[in-house]
């Protein structure tokens, strides 16, 4: 799964409306540094010309002139560095400096990130957006308690369940075989706990074909441009999952560019990344409706389908809070989801 979700951030940048953090250094560009330029390696699933990777070399020019050249920003586009789990561990060894990061990237982090990725704990994107807001802090000290600075979060859409034949109520997906990645097993443990089966592996299209597979779950814009939707035809309309993710520069890295230049480049980034969201909306609306347009059926629920479905995830996550999730962390999210709905009449 974290091989889908990433491929997300390929087709049309999913990546979008860049929530930055508030440094508090602020000043004037600081002149090259005769010991030579600082040099920042940013690896990206993204691929060269796609709009995230336009931003991101927005973003590199717009550091290397605030720094007069002494910071020097290098792209990896394409996944030319490799997936994010090879990019987390070039990042710890210094071969790389940064990177673009999915949720499922960040999970393998900090197991606790994992709370992003549980089905249907999420009822909106409002909801979702209103709770993130809140724990943006708990999670960037996660993060930067595992030597990880976080430069930015993403927020992307969402995920949504395609299948050969209908899945409407929780019983419909017991039918199916469903795909999940060999490298995300908490997840697998989910859907194994709500009763279903699963099969490993990163192979979704020829596992499709040869009927190894007959249901998954991945952004729209992936089971369009990757054709899946024409071997599974059906989509679940209510989303499972935000997809979410951030820009991330190693601790050693941060600290390795001025002080005086914190500022200003959070801001140059905050640029860079502006319009990203609205042009991700736009074409994830386009893939739907040309999905639809070739013969994708797209399933509406009842309130009371909707209600077993969250019910048979809550009963399976509670079995594993503990384990494999963040007690502390699932209960702070699960809060504020309390709250939220306390406060909107939910």
């Amino acid at each position: 799964m974290i091989k889908k979700i990433a491929t997300a951030i390929i087709f049309a940048a999913l990546v979008a409306d860049a929530m930055l953090l508030a440094p508090s250094a602020s000043g004037a560009p600081a002149a090259p540094a005769s010991s030579g330029p600082v040099v920042i390696k940013i690896a990206s699933i993204a691929p060269e010309r796609s709009p995230w990777d336009k931003a991101l070399v927005r973003m590199a020019n717009d550091w290397e002139r605030l720094s007069n050249g002494s910071v020097q920003v290098r792209i990896y586009a394409g996944g030319i560095a490799g997936g994010e789990q090879d990019m987390i561990r070039k990042m710890r060894l210094g071969i790389l400096q940064g990177g673009v990061f999915s949720n499922m990237g960040l999970a393998k982090i900090d197991h606790s990130l994992t709370v992003l990725c549980i089905p249907f704990l999420f009822h909106s994107r409002e909801e979702f957006n209103a709770v993130f807001d809140q724990m943006k802090p708990t999670l960037e000290k996660l993060l930067d308690g595992q030597g990880f600075h976080v430069m930015f979060w993403t927020l992307a859409g969402w995920v949504n369940f395609f299948s050969k034949s209908p899945v409407i109520e929780p019983d419909d997906l017991k039918k199916l075989k469903i795909s999940v990645t060999s490298d995300f097993p908490e997840i697998e443990q989910i859907w194994k706990r709500m009763g279903y089966e699963v099969v490993t592996g990163d192979s979704d299209l020829i596992q499709l074909q040869s009927g190894a597979i007959s249901a998954l779950y991945m952004p729209p814009l992936v089971a369009a441009s990757g054709q899946f939707f024409a071997l599974a035809p059906h989509m679940l309309e209510p989303s499972l999952a935000p997809l979410a993710g951030g820009l991330l520069l190693s601790d050693k890295a941060w600290a390795s560019i001025p002080a005086e230049l914190h500022q200003p480049f959070f801001d140059a980034t905050v640029s860079a990344a502006k319009g990203l969201y609205e042009e991700t909306m736009r074409l994830e609306a386009d893939a739907v409706k040309m999905m639809k347009e070739n013969n994708l059926v797209v399933h509406d629920i009842s309130a009371g389908s909707m209600a077993k479905w969250r019910e048979a995830a809550k009963r399976a996550v509670d079995g594993l809070v503990g384990s494999v999730f963040s007690k502390e962390i699932y209960d702070q999210v699960v809060g504020y989801v309390q709250d939220y709905r306390k406060t909107h009449g939910q």
